[in-house]
C-alpha cells in the first residue's frame, strides 16, 4: 500500500505522553528552572525520569513502580520530581542518561548529579529512594558530581594516517561474532555505520552481519527493523521502531545492494521504505513520524492471518529534524540505485518539510512544532537553536540530494555548514549546542560521533562546491580526536571511514549532464558507496563525465562503459 494521505494529528503525541504520565500517581513537573528553584527552596533533591514514548521498559515501571501509593507518596513529599521525554528534550538526554531508558537520576538543585541508575522496580525504587535521601540529610550538595563527560571536556589530539583505518578495522575483527554475525555480546546493535564501513575492508564479516540483521531485526510481517535484541543470538528482541534507525539500515542495506547486486539485501530496504511511507508517514506535516512503540508481546507470536486483526501498535506523530534527515538520505541511497519512484517522491516531500519548516539561516529546528520546547529554542529571540546532531545529519542529507536529485540544495547545504562552523566549533572540534540551559545543559559538550558526521559532510560539500575551507575543517576535527583513535569502538566506525576518504582523496565522478541523465544513473552505480558524484558540473562538456581521486583525473567518457573503465583505471 502506497498512500500519500494517511491522516494523523502532527501532535498525537501529546495525548501519548499524557496517558504514559497519567499511569503514575507521582505529581510530576515538566523540565525546567521552575522545578529546580522549587527543589532549592525546599532543600530538597530532584528526581528527574528520563523516558520516551516508545519505551517498553518506561510505561512498566509507570504501571509497576510509580503506581505504587507509598513510592509515589515518597517522591512526591521529599522529591521534586520531572518527567523528561528524551526525544524532545535531547541535550537533557545527553547528560544524564544512565545507560538506557528509563534512566532514573537524582539531582542536586544545582543540576549535579547525586547517584543513577535505570529501570527499578518497587522494591529498589523504595532501597534508592532512602539512601538518596539518608545522602541528602547528611551530605547534602556535597554529596553530587558532575559527570566525568562535562568534566574531561578537551579531546586527546593527534595525527592522521592509515593507521586509523587498520586500528577500526581491527576493532571490528576482534569485537565480530562469528557465531551469530553482529558484533560484540550481550545486546545486539544493528550497528549501521559499521556495516558500511565492513562492506569495503571485509565483505565476508560485513555481508554475514547484514544478514543476521535482516534475519533477526526485521519485521517479515510489518516492515522496518526493530531497534536491538538484547541477547548475543539476537534473541530477546526490543520491538519499538525508531525512525532514525530505520533510515540509517535503508542507506546501510541499500549500499549492500549497490556491492552485490543481490535482492537478499535491497529487498529488507524495500520493505523498510513501505513501512516508512505508510505507518510512520504525517501526512499533515509532510514528513516522517519519530517512532512506533512496541505491540502487545503475544502479538509477534501470530501468525501473518492473525497479526493482521491485531490492534497497531501507537506511533508517536513527533517530525524531528534529525531523524528525517537520516530517513531522506537513506530513501535517496536507496533512488540512486534503484530509480524506485516512491522512495524518490517521500524523500523529496520530506526534504521539502526540512528545508521550509525547519532549516532557518543555516539552523536547524530539533522539532516540528508539536507545543514542547525541549530547550532548543532561544528564550530571547524564539529562534533554534543549533544542535550539531541535527547540523551534521541535515547536511547529509542536504549533500546526497545535491548529488541524486540536483545542485540547487547546495545552497541550504553551505548554509548549514556555514551556521555549524560559526556557532557550534569551539577550537578545531564541535560542541553539542550553544544554548545555555537549567542543571547541566549549561556545560557543552563535544560528542565524538557528531563531530566525526559532520566531518564526513564537510568532506563532501567541499567536493560538490569546490570550497576546500570545508575540507581543511573537516580535517582538523578529525585531528582533535586522532590522539584516542586506537580506543574507539566499533560504534565510532564511521571515524575510519572518513579518515580514509580524507587521507586518499574521495572518489569523485563528475557529471556533465543533468541528474537522471543515463551517465548520471550509471555514475551513482559504479565503485562503492563512499565515493560522490557531482551531476551538472559546468567544467565539463555535456554528454561527459571523468573521473577524479586525489591528483588523478581520467579522461572525459561519453558513454556508461567508457565511464566504468575510467573508474576502473584510477582504482587501480
Amino acid at each position: 500500500m502506497d498512500s500519500l494521505e494517511t491522516e494523523r494529528s502532527p501532535y498525537a503525541a501529546d495525548t501519548q505522553r499524557s496517558s504514559m504520565d497519567d499511569l503514575t500517581r507521582v505529581e510530576w513537573r515538566e523540565w525546567g528552572q521552575d522545578a529546580f528553584d522549587e527543589a532549592e527552596a525546599a532543600d530538597v533533591p530532584v528526581l528527574c525520569s528520563l523516558t520516551a514514548t516508545w519505551c517498553d521498559h518506561c510505561h512498566e515501571m509507570d504501571e509497576e513502580t510509580y503506581a505504587e501509593p507509598r513510592i509515589a507518596a515518597h517522591v512526591n513529599d521529599g522529591f521534586v520530581p520531572v518527567r523528561v521525554d528524551v526525544d524532545r528534550h535531547p541535550r537533557v538526554r545527553d547528560r544524564y542518561n544512565m545507560g538506557g531508558f528509563p534512566s532514573t537520576v537524582f539531582l542536586a538543585p544545582d543540576g549535579n548529579v547525586l547517584t543513577g541508575a535505570g529501570y527499578l522496580g518497587p522494591d529498589g525504587m523504595r532501597q534508592v529512594l532512602d539512601s538518596v535521601r539518608t545522602m541528602w540529610e547528611t551530605k547534602g550538595s556535597g554529596a553530587a558530581r558532575v559527570p566525568r563527560a562535562l568534566r574531561e571536556d578537551e579531546p586527546p589530539a593527534g595525527t592522521l594516517s592509515s593507521d586509523v583505518e587498520a586500528s577500526m578495522l581491527g576493532q571490528l575483527t576482534e569485537a565480530y561474532d562469528e557465531v551469530a554475525g553482529g558484533w560484540g555480546s550481550g545486546p545486539k546493535f544493528p550497528l549501521p555505520d559499521a556495516l558500511e564501513f565492513a562492506l569495503k575492508r571485509d565483505r565476508e564479516m560485513a555481508l554475514r552481519s547484514f544478514d543476521a540483521v535482516g534475519a533477526n531485526l526485521l519485521d517479515e510481517y510489518e516492515g522496518g527493523f526493530y531497534r536491538f535484541a538484547t541477547e548475543d543470538d539476537w534473541s530477546g528482541l526490543q520491538h519499538e521502531k525508531l525512525l532514525d534507525s530505520n533510515g540509517a539500515l535503508v542507506r546501510a542495506f541499500a549500499n549492500a545492494y549497490l556491492h552485490t547486486g543481490k535482492d537478499e539485501y535491497r529487498d529488507p530496504a524495500e520493505r523498510t521504505i513501505e513501512f516508512l511511507t505508510t505507518t510512520l508517514w504525517n501526512a499533515d506535516a509532510d514528513a516522517f513520524a519519530n517512532s512506533q512503540a512496541p505491540g502487545e508481546p503475544e502479538t509477534y507470536s501470530l501468525e501473518p492471518s492473525e497479526r493482521e486483526g491485531a490492534d497497531e501498535p501507537p506511533v508517536d506523530e513527533g517530525v524531528f529534524a534529525g531523524p528525517n534527515a537520516l530517513a531522506i538520505e537513506g530513501l535517496l541511497t536507496y533512488y540512486a540505485y534503484t530509480d524506485d519512484e516512491r522512495a524518490r517522491r517521500y524523500a523529496e516531500r520530506a526534504l521539502g518539510t526540512l528545508r521550509e519548516e525547519l532549516l532557518v539561516d543555516g539552523v536547524v529546528a530539533h522539532v516540528l512544532e508539536d507545543g514542547t520546547d525541549g530547550g532548543v529554542t532561544d528564550t530571547d529571540t524564539g529562534e533554534p537553536v543549533a544542535l550539531l546532531s541535527n547540523q551534521a545529519r541535515a547536511l547529509a542529507a542536504l549533500t546526497t540530494a545535491a548529488s541524486t536529485l540536483g545542485t540547487d540544495v547546495l545552497d541550504d547545504a553551505m548554509a548549514v555548514a556555514d551556521a555549524t562552523i560559526e556557532r557550534l566549533r569551539d577550537g578545531d572540534s564541535f560542541v553539542d549546542s550553544a544554548g545555555d540551559g537549567v542543571g547541566l545543559c549549561d556545560r557543552p559538550l563535544r560528542p565524538l560521533d557528531a563531530n566525526v558526521a559532520l566531518a564526513d559532510g564537510l568532506l563532501e560539500i567541499a567536493v560538490l562546491t569546490g570550497e576546500d575551507r570545508y575540507r581543511a575543517v573537516a580535517r582538523e576535527t578529525l585531528e582533535e580526536f586522532a590522539g584516542a583513535s586506537d580506543r574507539f569502538g566499533v560504534q565510532i566506525a564511521q571515524y575510519g571511514t572518513v579518515t580514509a576518504r580524507l587521507l586518499e582523496g574521495p572518489l569523485v565522478l563528475r557529471v556533465g549532464d543533468d541528474p537522471g541523465s543515463d551517465l548520471h544513473r550509471a555514475a551513482l552505480r559504479l565503485a562503492d558507496h563512499e565515493k560522490v558524484v557531482v551531476p551538472d558540473d559546468g567544467d565539463l562538456e555535456a554528454g561527459t563525465a571523468r573521473v577524479e581521486r586525489g591528483d588523478h583525473v581520467s579522461e572525459p567518457a561519453e558513454t556508461p562503459e567508457k565511464l566504468s573503465e575510467r573508474v576502473q583505471t584510477v582504482l587501480e
